[in-house]
């Protein structure tokens, strides 16, 4: 019984069985079929007797993992598991006697199997357990079927503790506490001790790029976990300085950004020669592998976090250096958050007041420039803010004094209207809007030295220019009126009647509208560049700015170092803030608008109108959501309003479709239950485009749906 293959008769002429045509019995059959699934099937079987003692396994049983099985035969399951040191090796023998004891197979059951010699191994496998019997049904033994899953459960394993990760790293935006987070994590599951050293540069805000020069920047120790009575392998504690000596696997992951895996660390291990401290302390921990991963992110350089294995006795493999780098590398991507973090938040406890000019984006309506040039922290600020149908909105403005009062002013107010423009109101109405809003901030604010509220006081000018119609809305609140340089080369001030400063007196303001002819420049500026600041001088400065402008071929951004050095020479102790806008006209060729009846058959009208037009330029890819949205706005449309309604498509750098009509109610989107018949028009539409929203207008309304361009 103690062979791994089965015993065939000898003599086949005697054996029973029903003889084929070709002279093969069914004994012969079965004894193929067992003699194959003894020597040549890749499941392992072992044979048990009914006293459950090991008989007879195969050869896939005998070669699972090199586990040697010869010494376990005639032997009692028992003294197999524990020999295997298999942990639940008494509950494993207490299922295979029921299973002999009942006949009831029982499957799939997870069997843990360990080395106890070098190379130190752990399988993990599924084993079916079966009754054995003979043609009268009585039992003979039990047979295990063995699969092999290491790889499985260690896949499983691996995500299951990236699932974690996910879930716990990150969660605050504390450096040492997300590096502590890993630490936690990895110990007891992929290492027995964990360290994590950060580049006392990111504990600062910074992060360095990646380079030899990194090899030589001091690292501080952020985190570390060691499983019970396991010496940490290195004296630091957290907070402290961590040095690693040049020429070690530490200092050359830092500098390269490569992972390292050492399977095996031995008295001969060459490097631990350079760090005589850390050596000891490994070999007091008991350290026999270990792994030194970076942490890296955005292209910077945070630090490493090091494995070390000293009470498991099996060595790192590649899979554990795939596994490490991933938790690194989620790791360092919030680390890098914190990093982030907590230098922004220094910024703002600080309000680094020294203002940078913010970065303008591109646009279809204008080509920007403008300057910024501070003499010390204060509250003039400026915007450019894109608006629906692809107008823009130009503003400037002032807050009264300096230091943090008037650095945090500008921000609620930039705030403010930034929120408030989202709502396409008319200039004169975001002014009122922002001048309620700066009145009730100064009733519940307390005096500071006598001053009655940070914001009151601001000045303000607010633009909207609409390439379509070449339409420019301009209204101001005590602030400087824009210049308007046309193409004839004319330069004059804009006739706005001024409104008081924000949060002053009762707010009385105006919106003047003109039709720019395109490449009209329009000049925005602060008090320092005031053309009518000094009433005998308001005909020179603006002479100086015709000059500026008059010189041909000067790109907008000559144009604005010009006039910033004429008007505001370096030796004034002012702030000065200069933004240029010049006009572009919509080309005919990108807008079509259709006005049409509120009737109810021009809904398919429309549909076909959009389709054409989409046809036209291209975009056949958007029809179908373009007519699910022209049907919905223009369905609304009829419902609602008496008058003609308008039908605007713009191909921008999105598709703009807009409708608009003579009622002033604004739709609201709201979500329809399964039981409701309507209501779930503007909900479908939020879901098709990429923005959408509503703009009031001197009669009536426009709601409008932006779609990216495929």
């Amino acid at each position: 019984m103690g062979s791994d293959t089965v015993n065939t008769p000898q003599d086949k002429s005697s054996a029973s069985g029903t003889s084929s045509a070709s002279g093969r019995t069914d004994r012969d059959v079965d004894d193929a079929v067992l003699a194959a699934l003894f020597s040549e099937a890749q499941v392992g079987l072992h044979v048990l007797d009914t006293e459950l003692r090991l008989v007879r396994y195969n050869s896939a049983a005998r070669h699972i993992r090199a586990f040697p099985l010869e010494e376990f035969l005639g032997r009692r399951l028992i003294d197999v598991l524990r020999g295997l040191d298999v942990a639940e090796a008494d509950a494993i023998e207490n299922v295979v006697r029921g299973v002999l004891d009942t006949g009831k197979p029982m499957r799939d059951v997870l069997v843990t199997v360990r080395s106890r010699h070098e190379p130190y191994t752990r399988v993990r496998a599924s084993v079916s357990w079966y009754r054995l019997e003979d043609p009268h049904g009585r039992p003979l033994g039990v047979a295990g079927a063995i699969v092999d899953v290491t790889e499985r459960y260690r896949a499983q394993e691996r995500l299951a503790l990236l699932d974690r990760a996910a879930a716990r790293i990150g969660h605050t935006l504390d450096l040492f506490r997300t590096a502590q987070d890993l630490a936690d994590l990895a110990v007891p599951e992929l290492a027995d001790i964990v360290t994590v050293d950060l580049l006392d540069l990111v504990l600062r805000g910074e992060a360095p790029a990646p380079g030899r020069h990194v090899e030589s920047l001091p690292l501080r120790r952020a985190a570390w976990r060691a499983l019970d009575d396991t010496e940490e392998p290195s004296t630091p504690p957290v907070g402290e300085a961590n040095v690693f000596p040049a020429d070690t696997p530490y200092r050359r992951s830092v500098a390269d950004l490569r992972p390292r895996l050492m399977e095996r660390l031995d008295a001969d291990t060459g490097w631990l020669a350079q760090d005589p401290v850390r050596a000891r302390a490994l070999r007091r921990a008991g350290v026999h592998s270990m792994m030194v991963v970076p942490l890296s992110a955005r292209g910077v350089v945070l630090g490493l976090v090091c494995f070390y294995r000293a009470q498991c006795p099996e060595a790192y493999e590649d899979d554990d250096l795939a596994l490490a780098v991933q938790l690194a590398a989620r790791t360092a991507v919030c680390l890098d958050n914190a990093r982030l973090y907590g230098r922004e938040h220094s910024a703002g406890q600080l309000l680094q007041l020294s203002l940078r000019p913010p970065e303008v984006p591109a646009h279809t309506a204008v080509e920007t420039a403008h300057r910024y040039r501070p003499s010390g922290p204060s509250g003039d600020w400026f915007d450019v803010i894109p608006l629906s149908g692809a107008r823009i909105a130009l503003a400037a403005g002032d807050i009264p004094g300096r230091g943090i009062r008037a650095a945090a002013a500008m921000g609620e107010i930039r705030a403010a209207i930034g929120a408030l423009a989202a709502l396409d109101l008319q200039p004169d109405e975001l002014l009122e809007r922002l001048h309620e809003l700066v009145t009730r901030l100064r009733s519940q604010q307390p005096r500071h030295d006598g001053a009655d509220g940070r914001t009151v006081g601001a000045t303000c000018l607010y633009v909207v220019y609409d390439p379509a119609t070449r339409q420019c809305s301009m209204a101001r609140a005590g602030h400087p009126p824009p210049v308007l340089a046309f193409p004839d080369g004319t330069v004059q001030l804009a006739d706005i009647p001024q409104g008081p400063p924000l949060g002053q007196g009762r707010p009385a303001y105006r919106t003047v509208q003109r039709e720019l002819p395109e490449g009209t420049l329009v000049v925005l500026n602060n008090a320092a560049l005031d053309p009518t600041g000094s009433p005998h001088r308001s005909g020179e400065r603006l002479d100086l700015i015709r000059a500026a402008l008059a010189s041909d071929g000067s790109s907008l951004e000559h144009i604005c170092d010009a006039l910033l050095d004429l008007l505001a020479p370096e030796s004034r102790q002012e702030d000065a803030v200069l933004l240029l806008a010049r006009t572009r006209a919509l080309d005919p060729g990108r807008l079509a608008s259709w006005t049409l009846p509120p009737a109810p058959e021009v809904v398919s009208q429309a549909r076909s109108l959009a389709a054409g037009q989409l046809d036209t330029w291209g975009l056949d890819d958007l029809e179908y959501t373009t007519s699910l949205i022209v049907s919905e706005l223009v369905t609304n449309a009829i419902r609602y309003s008496r008058g003609p309604i308008a039908l605007r498509l713009i191909r921008d750098r999105s598709l703009i479709c807009e409708v608009s009509d003579t009622s002033s109610t604004s739709p609201q989107l709201r979500h329809a239950e399964d039981t409701d018949e309507g209501g779930r028009g503007l909900y479908l539409i939020a879901q098709m485009a990429q923005r959408w929203g509503t703009r009031p207008g001197r009669r009536g309304k426009t709601i409008w749906t932006e779609q990216e361009l495929p």
